[in-house]
């Protein structure tokens, strides 16, 4: 059994007056649309505003780093900056060692990016070993024994930026 959710000190935010950005992987796109649509729907309860959340995509989760500093770099430059960003991927493990090298230098390369964009980088990263595993986690498993992390995602976006960005 995990635990579930940040709790509720997540409802003392309010994100009225941040801009979050989403960048999202296409692969596993099932479990990537329920998370994305996750994180929107507890950002909207939290008050951020539907046209303050911009969502862009990237090929992959290897991608994410890349995109989500291209991404952050393109709406500063826009006039338009973000207050926190959430990169959204799922890796589902194979036969192949494929899995351990994609998961392991995304997480450090999104560890890394705070400390270049200043922003919070959330993470927002499923590293299933499978299917099933990956489903569960973004509230689509027919036993509906866990919830959706996407919405995790989306308040900690909110409770980040409320405390240390703006």
């Amino acid at each position: 059994m995990a635990v579930k959710g940040l709790g509720q000190i997540d409802q003392q935010y309010d994100g009225s007056k941040l801009r979050i950005g989403i960048i999202h992987a296409r692969w596993n796109r099932v479990i990537i649309d329920a998370l994305v649509k996750g994180a929107i729907a507890r950002m909207s309860e939290l008050g951020v505003k539907e046209e303050n959340i911009i969502v862009e995509t990237v090929p992959g989760s290897f991608e994410l780093p890349f995109g989500s500093k291209k991404f952050v770099e393109q709406q500063s430059s826009k006039g338009t900056p973000l207050d926190v960003v959430i990169p959204i991927g799922v890796l589902i493990k194979g036969s192949t060692m494929h899995f351990e090298y994609i998961s392991e230098s995304t997480t450090n390369a999104l560890m890394a990016l705070q400390d270049k964009v200043d922003i919070p980088v959330i993470f927002g990263l499923l590293t299933c070993l499978t299917e099933e595993q990956a489903m569960a986690r973004a509230g689509i498993d027919e036993a509906k024994t866990m919830h959706n992390h996407g919405e995790d995602w989306g308040a900690a976006a909110v409770e980040m930026a409320v405390k240390f960005g703006i």
